[in-house]
């Protein structure tokens, strides 16, 4: 019974500080839809291997939303035709440069300079290696199916068959899809509020499974046996980051959380798991396959894991 009561305590905790987020987040989206319906401004965004990540990255400043919130802004610039590389920088980056996840970072450490930089640096690097290698397979194995028929529909009709937009003569289409769009373009606000609604419960049902997935294992699996390694040069970075995994707390108070055993973990291990939570844990999991396949979201874990532990071990080889 204790074990139960922990349990749904963690989980109200994780919903709690996730749902605001996930409401700006759907709310920047809507807003994005009403200024700029068909999505003309947002295709013209920078491309380009290091400019669109870049530039991606840097709208963090401008939106602030943890990874729960820039999920449904992230798939608005895809949903639109906005480039992959500046999409893909936003996603993975945006979680850590915002100005609320700086500020808790730098309350939390401040006699912890070498962090406050490499924090996020670190994110930019991981956005520009996630954009780059997400990029070398073709969008119909990286998008989820209803993100790349929306996304189809916004192209060109040059880019893509009428088959494969399954629209027009060819096939049918979405007819949820079919309402949203047209609804955007009228740009009635009835139409963008039952857009932004429905979006909201979808991510938000999706959300709360992920929090009960991670509360569950975060419960039965005790935070000191990640701890104990905290001192092995690289064991200590590989624990940590499976922590974070679990944990799934939110980048805004994760510095907080990480200020609870900072001194008893290597430093590369506590910068990866500043690092790694915001990209991926096992509470975003599930919101991230509105937005990608299974192979694209195992690319993702593969690429970010390996980013990670190569920059926490050259920290702890510069700093121990």
């Amino acid at each position: 019974m204790a074990q139960i009561a922990t349990v749904w305590a963690v989980f109200q905790g994780l919903l709690l500080e996730a749902l605001p987020f996930l409401l700006i987040g759907v709310a920047i989206s809507s807003l994005a839809r009403a200024l700029d319906p068909s999505g003309h401004w947002l295709q013209k965004l920078p491309k380009g291997a290091l400019l669109g990540p870049l530039s991606g990255a840097l709208l963090g400043f401008a939106l602030p939303a943890c990874e729960c919130g820039n999920v449904p802004v992230a798939r608005r610039l895809l949903a639109v035709g906005a480039p992959l590389g500046t999409a893909f920088g936003f996603l993975f980056a945006a979680p850590v440069l915002n100005p609320v996840v700086l500020l808790s970072t730098w309350a939390a450490f401040p006699d912890k300079p070498w962090l406050l930089l490499l924090r996020p640096a670190g994110s930019v690097v991981i956005a520009l290696v996630l954009s780059g290698l997400l990029q070398l397979i073709s969008e119909a194995k990286l998008l989820n199916s209803e993100l790349l028929a929306e996304r189809r529909l916004s192209q060109p009709l040059a880019a893509f068959s009428l088959l494969e937009r399954s629209t027009g003569l060819i096939g049918q289409p979405l007819a949820a899809l079919a309402t949203d769009l047209k609804a955007s373009v009228q740009n009635k606000p009835a139409g963008l509020l039952s857009h932004g609604v429905n979006e909201f419960l979808e991510l938000g049902s999706l959300l709360v499974l992920g929090c009960a997935v991670a509360a569950l294992i975060q419960t039965l699996i005790p935070r000191d046996l990640f701890l104990a390694l905290g001192q092995a040069p690289t064991l200590s970075v590989v624990s940590l980051m499976l922590l974070a995994l679990v944990v799934s707390v939110c980048s805004s108070v994760d510095a907080f959380l990480a200020l609870g055993f900072a001194d008893q973990v290597t430093p590369g291990a506590l910068l990866a798991f500043l690092l790694l939570g915001p990209v991926i844990d096992l509470k975003s999991v599930s919101l991230l396959g509105r937005v990608f396949t299974l192979r694209a979201m195992g690319l993702v874990l593969a690429g970010v894991s390996l980013t990670v532990l190569l920059m926490g071990q050259a920290l702890n080889l510069l700093l121990l």
